[in-house]
């Protein structure tokens, strides 16, 4: 009997270290990371003590998501007058076109939330109201108020549909919100941003709640929360075509798409990233602001705003190649034109 007790613990023990030398923020993992990646530099962006399960929870796309898929755009306006394929450059940066929005170099952080969905899609509306209005309209769509009320968009914090936040907010608008405490808006957003990264001043994570939906304004914001809503005119999707991803974003501003992250994504901190090693986490929206090629290789990529604040990745940007639907990136974006 006590020998085979000692055979459990010595297995419980083993297996113990084996999922430790796993995990995908254990130095082994990371080294055997670093190993394989060429075309990007790994490093630690998340503390060893943060769970698989807290990651998977900031993969916010619904794996449902597709049958919420926007309309072609060429279904919603019709035959459309673009730019030719040969004036699309080599290199663009919505940062740069556009210098006089700046919502297009912010990095927001969804926190303990399951909300990239909905950040993904605000963060590119906030850009397109700019742009569109030659920089005279800067509203900071509120995250918080698409995340609670839009009950066609999926389940707030645990999930939603990329393609359903476009179509609300041509049907209901979206109201003005800033970052956590900032007091900005009608409805900044309520999930304080945590420490999961290594090294900073922010309380310790643990999973969030979805807001509680709610039509009114805080208290030092002056304006009608009905008045205040902001409305899209179109809401559509952009087939997987380079061409067609790329001059929607040169003539109508940054685009929300949504892609499969593997673990390794979760390392990443310059360079282009090129899935190498590692299981499927879930899906995540984010923001594509541009493209260009990277190093003597000339790797095409898209530059990508995320939503897990400036301490993640390079200043919470990341590239990802470009040219072959990797993970997915190029299969799943949504976009729109705001009505001013």
């Amino acid at each position: 009997m006590v020998r085979k007790i000692y055979s459990l613990l010595l297995m419980v023990v083993y297996l113990s270290m084996f999922e430790a030398k796993d995990h995908l923020l254990s130095d082994e993992f990371i080294e055997l990371v670093r190993g394989k990646a060429n075309t990007w530099t790994v490093g630690r962006n998340f503390h060893e003590s943060v769970s698989e399960k807290y990651i998977r929870g900031l993969m916010g796309v619904h794996p449902d998501a597709d049958k919420f898929a926007l309309p072609d755009k060429m279904e919603v306006l019709g035959k459309l007058v673009e730019d030719s394929d040969s004036d699309i450059p080599t290199e663009f940066d919505a940062r740069e076109k556009w210098s006089n929005c700046p919502t297009i170099g912010e990095i927001r952080d969804q926190g303990s939330c399951g909300s990239c969905w909905a950040f993904g899609a605000v963060e590119a509306m906030s850009d397109r109201v700019c742009i569109h209005s030659q920089g005279k309209v800067n509203f900071h769509l509120s995250a918080d108020d698409l995340v609670s009320c839009c009950h066609t968009c999926g389940f707030g914090c645990n999930g939603g549909f990329p393609g359903a936040a476009w179509s609300y907010w041509t049907r209901k608008g979206i109201v003005s919100g800033g970052n956590f405490g900032s007091q900005q808006g009608c409805r900044p957003y309520e999930i304080e941003p945590c420490e999961h990264h290594v090294n900073g001043t922010r309380p310790p994570c643990s999973s969030g709640s979805t807001p509680r939906c709610q039509h009114v304004c805080e208290s030092s914001y002056k304006v009608d929360y009905k008045k205040d809503k902001n409305f899209g005119s179109k809401s559509y999707s952009i087939k997987n075509n380079v061409l067609d991803i790329q001059k929607e974003i040169m003539n109508n501003g940054p685009v929300e798409g949504a892609f499969t992250v593997y673990e390794d994504l979760i390392l990443y901190k310059s360079g282009v990233y090129e899935h190498v090693h590692g299981k499927e986490l879930g899906g995540h929206a984010i923001r594509i602001l541009g493209w260009g090629v990277w190093g003597d290789e000339k790797i095409p990529y898209w530059l990508i705003a995320n939503s897990w604040n400036t301490d993640w990745g390079d200043n919470g940007f990341f590239r990802i190649v470009r040219g072959k639907d990797h993970c997915g990136i190029e299969s799943s974006i949504s976009a729109g034109l705001p009505k001013l």
